[in-house]
Protein backbone atom coordinates (compact mmCIF):
# COMPACT_ATOMS: atom_id res chain seq x y z
CA UNK A 1 0.00 0.00 0.00
CA UNK A 2 2.81 2.26 0.55
CA UNK A 3 4.55 1.58 -2.64
CA UNK A 4 1.43 2.54 -4.45
CA UNK A 5 0.81 5.85 -2.27
CA UNK A 6 4.48 6.38 -3.30
CA UNK A 7 4.34 5.89 -6.84
CA UNK A 8 0.52 7.44 -7.32
CA UNK A 9 1.80 11.03 -5.72
CA UNK A 10 2.85 13.49 -8.38
CA UNK A 11 5.91 15.19 -7.16
CA UNK A 12 7.39 11.50 -6.83
CA UNK A 13 6.36 10.74 -10.30
CA UNK A 14 8.29 13.71 -11.53
CA UNK A 15 11.65 13.12 -9.70
CA UNK A 16 11.30 9.61 -11.33
CA UNK A 17 10.74 11.62 -14.90
CA UNK A 18 13.51 14.01 -14.11
CA UNK A 19 16.01 10.64 -13.09
CA UNK A 20 15.93 10.53 -16.89
CA UNK A 21 17.53 13.08 -17.89
CA UNK A 22 20.24 13.30 -14.82
CA UNK A 23 22.80 13.94 -17.21
CA UNK A 24 21.80 17.15 -17.99
CA UNK A 25 20.28 18.48 -14.81
CA UNK A 26 21.73 19.34 -11.76
CA UNK A 27 20.53 16.36 -10.19
CA UNK A 28 20.94 17.24 -6.81
CA UNK A 29 17.91 19.72 -6.75
CA UNK A 30 16.04 16.47 -8.32
CA UNK A 31 13.45 16.30 -5.28
CA UNK A 32 13.62 20.07 -5.10
CA UNK A 33 12.96 20.72 -8.72
CA UNK A 34 10.16 17.98 -9.03
CA UNK A 35 8.32 19.97 -6.47
CA UNK A 36 8.79 23.05 -8.13
CA UNK A 37 7.84 21.67 -12.05
CA UNK A 38 4.40 20.84 -13.48
CA UNK A 39 4.10 18.08 -15.63
CA UNK A 40 4.11 19.77 -18.53
CA UNK A 41 7.24 21.71 -17.22
CA UNK A 42 8.57 18.10 -16.77
CA UNK A 43 7.87 16.69 -20.11
CA UNK A 44 9.07 20.04 -22.08
CA UNK A 45 12.48 19.86 -20.91
CA UNK A 46 12.37 15.60 -21.30
CA UNK A 47 11.25 16.68 -25.43
CA UNK A 48 14.44 19.36 -25.31
CA UNK A 49 16.57 16.41 -24.27
CA UNK A 50 15.47 14.15 -27.10
CA UNK A 51 15.64 16.77 -29.55
CA UNK A 52 19.38 17.28 -28.96
CA UNK A 53 19.11 20.63 -26.90
CA UNK A 54 22.68 21.58 -25.77
CA UNK A 55 23.04 20.46 -21.97
CA UNK A 56 23.65 23.67 -20.47
CA UNK A 57 21.08 25.23 -21.99
CA UNK A 58 18.56 22.81 -20.82
CA UNK A 59 20.52 23.43 -17.30
CA UNK A 60 19.64 27.01 -17.71
CA UNK A 61 15.90 26.47 -18.95
CA UNK A 62 14.81 24.42 -15.63
CA UNK A 63 16.83 26.31 -13.25
CA UNK A 64 14.81 29.30 -14.83
CA UNK A 65 11.37 27.39 -14.92
CA UNK A 66 11.20 26.31 -11.89
CA UNK A 67 12.14 29.96 -10.33
CA UNK A 68 9.29 31.24 -12.51
CA UNK A 69 6.68 28.66 -11.46
CA UNK A 70 8.05 28.95 -7.88
CA UNK A 71 7.74 33.10 -8.31
CA UNK A 72 4.02 32.87 -9.67
CA UNK A 73 2.81 30.95 -6.86
CA UNK A 74 4.13 33.20 -3.93
CA UNK A 75 3.16 36.31 -6.67
CA UNK A 76 -0.67 35.11 -7.15
CA UNK A 77 -1.08 32.25 -5.67
CA UNK A 78 -1.01 30.14 -9.03
CA UNK A 79 0.66 27.91 -10.93
CA UNK A 80 2.79 30.16 -13.97
CA UNK A 81 0.11 30.82 -16.77
CA UNK A 82 0.37 30.06 -20.85
CA UNK A 83 0.65 32.81 -22.12
CA UNK A 84 1.59 34.77 -19.37
CA UNK A 85 -0.47 38.29 -20.00
CA UNK A 86 1.33 41.51 -19.59
CA UNK A 87 0.19 42.22 -16.36
CA UNK A 88 1.89 39.27 -14.65
CA UNK A 89 5.04 40.22 -16.73
CA UNK A 90 4.92 43.99 -15.65
CA UNK A 91 4.51 42.54 -12.19
CA UNK A 92 7.71 40.34 -12.45
CA UNK A 93 9.84 43.17 -13.95
CA UNK A 94 8.83 45.08 -11.04
CA UNK A 95 9.25 42.55 -8.18
CA UNK A 96 12.65 42.04 -9.46
CA UNK A 97 14.16 45.15 -11.04
CA UNK A 98 14.25 48.01 -8.02
CA UNK A 99 15.68 50.64 -6.46
CA UNK A 100 17.04 49.49 -2.88
CA UNK A 101 17.11 53.11 -1.55
CA UNK A 102 13.27 53.54 -2.19
CA UNK A 103 12.62 50.70 -0.15
CA UNK A 104 13.97 52.13 3.15
CA UNK A 105 11.39 54.96 2.81
CA UNK A 106 8.61 52.44 1.22
CA UNK A 107 8.69 48.84 2.51
CA UNK A 108 5.89 47.85 -0.42
CA UNK A 109 8.34 48.96 -3.41
CA UNK A 110 9.54 45.73 -5.46
CA UNK A 111 9.45 41.98 -4.38
CA UNK A 112 6.44 42.12 -1.22
CA UNK A 113 8.06 40.33 1.94
CA UNK A 114 6.12 37.62 2.03
CA UNK A 115 6.88 36.73 -1.65
CA UNK A 116 10.54 37.16 -0.97
CA UNK A 117 10.23 35.64 2.59
CA UNK A 118 8.59 32.09 0.46
CA UNK A 119 11.10 32.08 -2.13
CA UNK A 120 13.91 32.29 0.20
CA UNK A 121 12.46 29.32 2.39
CA UNK A 122 12.09 27.57 -0.85
CA UNK A 123 15.67 28.03 -1.51
CA UNK A 124 15.25 29.49 -4.86
CA UNK A 125 15.78 33.37 -4.01
CA UNK A 126 19.37 34.06 -3.49
CA UNK A 127 20.21 37.86 -4.51
CA UNK A 128 19.81 39.95 -0.97
CA UNK A 129 18.67 43.00 -3.54
CA UNK A 130 16.99 43.86 -6.56
CA UNK A 131 18.22 41.21 -9.50
CA UNK A 132 20.73 42.11 -12.11
CA UNK A 133 18.90 43.78 -15.26
CA UNK A 134 20.98 40.23 -17.47
CA UNK A 135 19.47 38.24 -14.99
CA UNK A 136 15.84 39.62 -15.72
CA UNK A 137 16.03 39.71 -18.99
CA UNK A 138 17.18 36.21 -19.37
CA UNK A 139 14.56 34.93 -17.57
CA UNK A 140 12.00 36.71 -20.08
CA UNK A 141 14.02 35.32 -22.96
CA UNK A 142 13.80 31.67 -21.57
CA UNK A 143 9.96 32.16 -20.19
CA UNK A 144 9.19 33.95 -23.83
CA UNK A 145 10.71 30.50 -25.71
CA UNK A 146 9.42 28.13 -23.43
CA UNK A 147 6.06 29.95 -25.11
CA UNK A 148 6.40 29.82 -28.01
CA UNK A 149 7.24 26.55 -27.86
CA UNK A 150 3.94 25.61 -26.83
CA UNK A 151 2.34 27.36 -29.52
CA UNK A 152 0.95 30.41 -27.52
CA UNK A 153 2.03 33.52 -28.30
CA UNK A 154 3.36 36.13 -25.29
CA UNK A 155 3.37 39.63 -24.86
CA UNK A 156 7.55 39.50 -24.36
CA UNK A 157 7.58 42.29 -27.00
CA UNK A 158 4.87 45.05 -26.15
CA UNK A 159 6.07 48.64 -25.59
CA UNK A 160 5.16 48.91 -21.69
CA UNK A 161 7.11 46.07 -21.03
CA UNK A 162 10.38 47.22 -22.69
CA UNK A 163 9.21 50.45 -21.37
CA UNK A 164 9.03 49.13 -17.59
CA UNK A 165 12.29 47.53 -17.90
CA UNK A 166 14.44 50.00 -19.61
CA UNK A 167 13.10 52.88 -16.79
CA UNK A 168 13.67 50.58 -14.22
CA UNK A 169 17.55 50.43 -15.16
CA UNK A 170 17.84 53.75 -15.78
CA UNK A 171 16.75 54.83 -12.71
CA UNK A 172 19.29 52.50 -10.43
CA UNK A 173 22.59 52.66 -12.61
CA UNK A 174 24.74 49.88 -11.95
CA UNK A 175 28.45 49.57 -12.58
CA UNK A 176 28.94 46.94 -14.75
CA UNK A 177 31.52 44.24 -12.86
CA UNK A 178 33.90 41.65 -14.91
CA UNK A 179 33.01 37.67 -14.15
CA UNK A 180 36.04 37.53 -12.22
CA UNK A 181 37.75 40.27 -10.80
CA UNK A 182 41.31 39.86 -12.20
CA UNK A 183 42.61 37.62 -15.37
CA UNK A 184 44.48 34.67 -14.66
CA UNK A 185 47.70 35.65 -16.88
CA UNK A 186 50.58 33.41 -17.37
CA UNK A 187 52.32 34.67 -14.02
CA UNK A 188 48.94 33.71 -11.68
CA UNK A 189 48.75 30.99 -13.34
CA UNK A 190 52.13 29.83 -12.75
CA UNK A 191 51.38 30.22 -9.02
CA UNK A 192 48.35 28.36 -9.07
CA UNK A 193 50.24 25.58 -10.88
CA UNK A 194 53.04 25.57 -8.29
CA UNK A 195 50.05 24.08 -5.92
CA UNK A 196 49.73 21.09 -7.61
CA UNK A 197 52.91 19.87 -8.04
CA UNK A 198 52.30 16.26 -6.32
CA UNK A 199 51.52 13.09 -7.60
CA UNK A 200 48.22 12.80 -6.11
CA UNK A 201 44.88 12.15 -8.11
CA UNK A 202 43.57 15.84 -7.07
CA UNK A 203 46.97 17.79 -7.88
CA UNK A 204 47.11 16.08 -11.37
CA UNK A 205 43.70 16.57 -12.30
CA UNK A 206 43.58 20.53 -11.11
CA UNK A 207 47.17 20.96 -12.81
CA UNK A 208 45.44 19.44 -16.17
CA UNK A 209 41.95 21.49 -15.89
CA UNK A 210 44.41 24.87 -15.50
CA UNK A 211 46.48 24.32 -18.36
CA UNK A 212 43.56 22.62 -20.54
CA UNK A 213 41.18 25.68 -19.73
CA UNK A 214 43.98 28.36 -20.00
CA UNK A 215 45.78 27.17 -23.03
CA UNK A 216 43.17 25.75 -25.59
CA UNK A 217 42.24 29.98 -25.68
CA UNK A 218 40.50 29.76 -21.72
CA UNK A 219 37.60 27.39 -22.33
CA UNK A 220 34.37 28.56 -20.40
CA UNK A 221 33.92 26.34 -17.23
CA UNK A 222 30.91 24.10 -18.63
CA UNK A 223 32.87 23.34 -21.81
CA UNK A 224 35.73 22.26 -19.62
CA UNK A 225 33.84 20.18 -17.58
CA UNK A 226 31.93 18.38 -20.02
CA UNK A 227 34.76 17.49 -22.09
CA UNK A 228 34.79 13.85 -23.49
CA UNK A 229 37.84 11.60 -24.44
CA UNK A 230 35.36 11.04 -27.68
CA UNK A 231 36.17 14.80 -28.40
CA UNK A 232 40.18 14.45 -28.19
CA UNK A 233 42.07 13.29 -31.65
CA UNK A 234 45.66 12.94 -30.95
CA UNK A 235 48.08 15.16 -33.90
CA UNK A 236 50.84 14.72 -35.53
CA UNK A 237 53.76 16.02 -32.74
CA UNK A 238 55.01 20.01 -33.73
CA UNK A 239 59.03 20.41 -33.71
CA UNK A 240 59.50 23.00 -30.81
CA UNK A 241 62.70 25.02 -30.24
CA UNK A 242 66.05 23.48 -29.52
CA UNK A 243 64.69 20.20 -31.40
CA UNK A 244 61.95 19.51 -29.11
CA UNK A 245 58.98 17.64 -30.01
CA UNK A 246 55.89 18.49 -28.49
CA UNK A 247 52.77 16.54 -28.33
CA UNK A 248 50.00 18.00 -29.96
CA UNK A 249 46.16 16.67 -29.92
CA UNK A 250 42.63 18.91 -30.90
CA UNK A 251 39.61 19.51 -28.55
CA UNK A 252 36.69 18.80 -30.75
CA UNK A 253 34.15 21.38 -28.80
CA UNK A 254 30.79 20.29 -30.73
CA UNK A 255 28.33 23.43 -30.54
CA UNK A 256 28.96 26.61 -28.00
CA UNK A 257 27.75 28.91 -26.96
CA UNK A 258 29.34 31.26 -29.48
CA UNK A 259 28.54 28.70 -32.56
CA UNK A 260 26.40 27.97 -35.02
CA UNK A 261 23.55 25.06 -34.40
CA UNK A 262 26.01 22.54 -37.07
CA UNK A 263 29.10 24.29 -36.48
CA UNK A 264 31.78 21.68 -34.48
CA UNK A 265 34.36 23.76 -33.23
CA UNK A 266 37.77 23.04 -33.02
CA UNK A 267 40.88 24.26 -30.55
CA UNK A 268 44.36 22.70 -30.48
CA UNK A 269 46.88 21.73 -27.22
CA UNK A 270 50.73 21.52 -27.82
CA UNK A 271 53.46 21.16 -25.63
CA UNK A 272 52.94 20.85 -21.64
CA UNK A 273 49.35 21.26 -21.52
CA UNK A 274 49.17 18.02 -23.47
CA UNK A 275 51.45 16.62 -20.99
CA UNK A 276 49.63 17.46 -18.07
CA UNK A 277 46.33 16.01 -19.35
CA UNK A 278 47.78 12.43 -20.17
CA UNK A 279 49.59 12.47 -17.14
CA UNK A 280 45.97 12.68 -15.26
CA UNK A 281 44.52 10.38 -17.94
CA UNK A 282 46.71 7.84 -16.72
CA UNK A 283 46.96 8.18 -13.37
CA UNK A 284 43.08 8.00 -13.30
CA UNK A 285 42.80 4.95 -15.58
CA UNK A 286 40.75 6.81 -17.74
CA UNK A 287 40.02 5.87 -21.67
CA UNK A 288 36.82 6.69 -22.22
CA UNK A 289 33.80 8.69 -20.68
CA UNK A 290 34.09 12.15 -19.24
CA UNK A 291 37.91 13.52 -18.65
CA UNK A 292 37.28 15.35 -15.13
CA UNK A 293 35.62 13.90 -12.32
CA UNK A 294 35.01 14.60 -8.71
CA UNK A 295 37.43 12.78 -6.32
CA UNK A 296 36.46 12.27 -2.86
CA UNK A 297 37.47 13.20 0.29
CA UNK A 298 39.30 9.38 0.72
CA UNK A 299 40.76 10.08 -3.25
CA UNK A 300 37.97 7.68 -4.83
CA UNK A 301 37.57 8.49 -8.49
CA UNK A 302 33.56 9.40 -9.50
CA UNK A 303 32.21 8.09 -12.88
CA UNK A 304 30.10 11.26 -13.40
CA UNK A 305 31.86 14.17 -14.69
CA UNK A 306 32.35 17.43 -12.57
CA UNK A 307 29.70 20.10 -12.39
CA UNK A 308 30.44 23.36 -13.78
CA UNK A 309 30.77 25.33 -10.80
CA UNK A 310 33.70 22.93 -9.31
CA UNK A 311 36.18 24.38 -12.19
CA UNK A 312 35.59 28.11 -10.26
CA UNK A 313 36.11 26.10 -7.05
CA UNK A 314 38.96 25.25 -8.28
CA UNK A 315 40.63 28.13 -9.10
CA UNK A 316 39.48 29.93 -6.07
CA UNK A 317 41.24 26.97 -4.39
CA UNK A 318 44.12 26.97 -5.71
CA UNK A 319 44.40 30.63 -5.62
CA UNK A 320 44.12 30.40 -1.58
CA UNK A 321 46.48 27.77 -1.73
CA UNK A 322 48.97 29.95 -3.50
CA UNK A 323 48.31 32.80 -1.26
CA UNK A 324 46.36 34.99 -3.29
CA UNK A 325 42.80 36.47 -2.63
CA UNK A 326 40.05 33.59 -3.84
CA UNK A 327 37.34 36.34 -4.24
CA UNK A 328 39.68 38.15 -7.35
CA UNK A 329 39.61 35.19 -9.35
CA UNK A 330 37.19 32.94 -10.86
CA UNK A 331 36.89 30.12 -13.79
CA UNK A 332 36.29 32.77 -16.30
CA UNK A 333 39.96 34.71 -14.96
CA UNK A 334 41.21 31.68 -17.51
CA UNK A 335 39.38 32.76 -20.48
CA UNK A 336 40.06 36.82 -19.75
CA UNK A 337 43.61 35.81 -18.56
CA UNK A 338 44.26 34.05 -21.77
CA UNK A 339 43.54 36.95 -23.83
CA UNK A 340 44.96 39.39 -21.84
CA UNK A 341 48.27 37.09 -21.91
CA UNK A 342 48.24 37.00 -25.84
CA UNK A 343 48.12 40.73 -25.83
CA UNK A 344 51.11 41.02 -23.38
CA UNK A 345 53.27 38.64 -25.77
CA UNK A 346 52.77 40.86 -29.15
CA UNK A 347 49.96 37.84 -30.60
CA UNK A 348 47.95 39.00 -32.96
CA UNK A 349 43.89 39.77 -31.91
CA UNK A 350 43.12 37.53 -35.21
CA UNK A 351 45.00 34.47 -34.15
CA UNK A 352 44.27 34.65 -30.29
CA UNK A 353 40.32 34.84 -31.42
CA UNK A 354 40.95 31.36 -33.27
CA UNK A 355 42.10 29.78 -30.36
CA UNK A 356 39.67 31.29 -27.97
CA UNK A 357 37.10 31.12 -30.54
CA UNK A 358 35.40 34.87 -30.44
CA UNK A 359 33.21 35.95 -32.38
CA UNK A 360 33.40 39.62 -31.36
CA UNK A 361 36.05 41.14 -32.03
CA UNK A 362 34.96 44.38 -30.02
CA UNK A 363 34.68 41.76 -27.07
CA UNK A 364 37.90 40.30 -27.46
CA UNK A 365 39.76 43.25 -28.20
CA UNK A 366 38.78 44.71 -24.96
CA UNK A 367 41.24 42.48 -23.20
CA UNK A 368 44.09 43.90 -25.48
CA UNK A 369 43.37 47.26 -24.91
CA UNK A 370 43.35 47.06 -21.14
CA UNK A 371 46.95 45.28 -21.70
CA UNK A 372 48.10 47.73 -23.82
CA UNK A 373 47.32 51.12 -22.06
CA UNK A 374 47.88 49.56 -19.40
CA UNK A 375 52.05 49.54 -20.47
CA UNK A 376 51.39 52.14 -22.89
CA UNK A 377 53.48 55.26 -23.15
CA UNK A 378 50.08 56.92 -22.45
CA UNK A 379 50.17 55.58 -18.96
CA UNK A 380 53.76 56.04 -17.64
CA UNK A 381 53.64 59.84 -18.35
CA UNK A 382 56.34 59.92 -14.79
CA UNK A 383 57.41 56.78 -14.84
Amino acid sequence: MGTERTTSDPVFRRAEQLDTIAAVLPIERRDALAGLLTDQDVETLRHLVNQGMGPNTIRAFASDLAYLEAWSQAATGNALPWPAPEALLLKFVAHHLWDAEKRLSDPDHGMPAAVEDRLRAEGVLKASGPHAPDTVRRRLANWSTLTKWRGLEGAFSSPALKSAIRLAIRAVPRPKKRKSARAVTGDVLAKLLATCDGQNLRDLRDRAILMLAFASGGRRRSEVATLRMEQLTVEPPIEGEAGRTLPSLSIHLGRTKTSGAGDDEIVYLTGRPVEALNAWLKAAGIQSGSLFRAIDRWGNLSPRPLDPKAITDIVKHRAELAGLDPRDYSAHGLRSGYLTEAANRGIPLPEAMEQSRHRSVQQASEYYNHAQRRSGRASRLLD
